[in-house]
């Protein structure tokens, strides 16, 4: 039997549209001003216009497509670091030893240089660190470094992944939460459940926290790789700007978790145990342009059932098996912004799903506070 062949690579294409930013990077570098708004239109606006023209996409591919026939659309997150890195540092270098942009304009570029890490590379980086792959976990590491998250893998993988819409998931946004809450929250818990996480993994193997095959070793290198690079080429004003595209990644990427399970909570079943996690405890968007951006993030129900499933294979529910979002996550993360408007929008939504999923539960205050509720007969 002969192996398969790659799919076409006009099939994986839409999810190229990333390659877009890097020439608008470019063009803010190069003329300022008005160019420094192109990445952020680009990354919103236009995907978010794109939805509303092009609506849903609902098709499913088959899940046992062999790996084989997907190398182009793998070809994108595995090529992204380098092509971020480039960019990103080529940036650094460039506006710090030339005199075509202003205070301002560089803060402005760079603030589209945090889209371009967060919006993207965040993203991919959740796609690679997932993988069986080593080259594909380096490439994931390297991505998180160059936003000093580094935590974020380890606290994803085994942190979020088991205890999703439990209170033992701080990026689990609790009902009525608003995101700059939620946020402050996330920054304060995340790095701490991440280090316990691993140490508690080291433990059972009977070895220290500060063991070597503690990957917070690996974490803080890279972290400190990149921050001696943006200071080599730019000195203390390239590592400013670093640090400032580094703070908008990470809170684009927190914005898109806050979004993902926005008050949906796993029924607690008594002594600590939580139902499964099932498709209904997480938010989705079968919208088209912004599944081809974030590589089919929003078919996030399948992805907490079969995490490590590549992107192009991911399986779309309708609102029978899980709750959908009324837009996309560009959209709907600039709407978290704006806590008065995302509650007027969203609450109704939760509470609905909360009648539909679990209409024998009472007392909904413990989950709204982020508590494990106390047994009771009505829970």
């Amino acid at each position: 039997m002969t192996a398969p062949h790659p799919a076409p690579l006009g099939s994986a294409l839409p999810f190229w549209l990333s390659l877009g930013m890097i020439p608008l990077a470019v063009a803010g570098g190069w003329w300022g001003g008005w160019a420094t708004a192109l990445l952020p239109l680009y990354g919103w606006v236009m995907i978010s216009v794109l939805d509303a023209a092009l609506g849903d996409n609902d098709g499913n591919p088959d899940p046992q497509t062999p790996e084989a026939r997907l190398f182009w659309h793998r070809a994108i997150t595995v090529i992204w670091f380098p092509v971020q890195a480039a960019t990103l540092f080529a940036m650094i270098w460039w506006v710090t030893h030339s005199a075509r942009l202003g205070t301002g304009e560089k803060i402005a570029l760079f603030f589209g240089m945090g889209v371009i890490s967060g919006t993207i590379g965040i993203v991919y980086a959740h796609e690679l660190l997932h993988q069986r792959n080593r080259m594909e976990r380096w490439m994931a590491d390297l991505l998180l470094a160059s936003v000093l998250y580094s935590h974020f893998r380890s606290e994803h993988l085994l942190v979020h992944h088991l205890y999703v819409g439990t209170p033992r998931d701080a990026v689990t946004a609790r009902y009525n939460e608003g995101f700059h809450r939620y946020f402050v929250r996330v920054l304060r818990h995340c790095p701490r459940s991440a280090w316990a996480a691993e140490t508690r993994l080291l433990a059972r193997a009977g070895k220290g926290a500060f063991d070597r095959r503690n990957p917070f070793w690996r974490f803080a290198a890279l972290q400190a790789l990149m921050l001696a690079l943006a200071l080599a080429l730019g000195g203390w004003q390239g590592l400013a700007l670093f640090l400032w595209q580094a703070f908008v990644a990470v809170w684009q990427l927190e914005l898109t978790n806050y979004v993902e399970h926005y008050g949906l909570t796993r029924k607690h079943l008594g002594e600590g145990r939580y139902e499964h996690v099932l498709p209904r405890h997480s938010w989705n968007s079968a919208e088209t342009a912004s599944n081809w951006l974030l590589i089919n993030l929003q078919r996030h129900s399948d992805h907490h059932y079969k995490p490590d499933r590549r992107f192009p294979l991911l399986q779309t529910y309708d609102a029978d098996e899980a709750p959908q979002l009324p837009r996309g996550y560009p959209a709907m993360t600039a709407m978290a912004m704006v806590p008065p408007v995302w509650r007027r929008r969203m609450n109704p939504r939760v509470r609905a799903w909360r009648r539909k999923y679990y209409p024998e539960v009472e007392d909904w205050k413990p989950y709204n506070r982020g508590e494990t509720p106390m047994p009771r007969g009505s829970v």
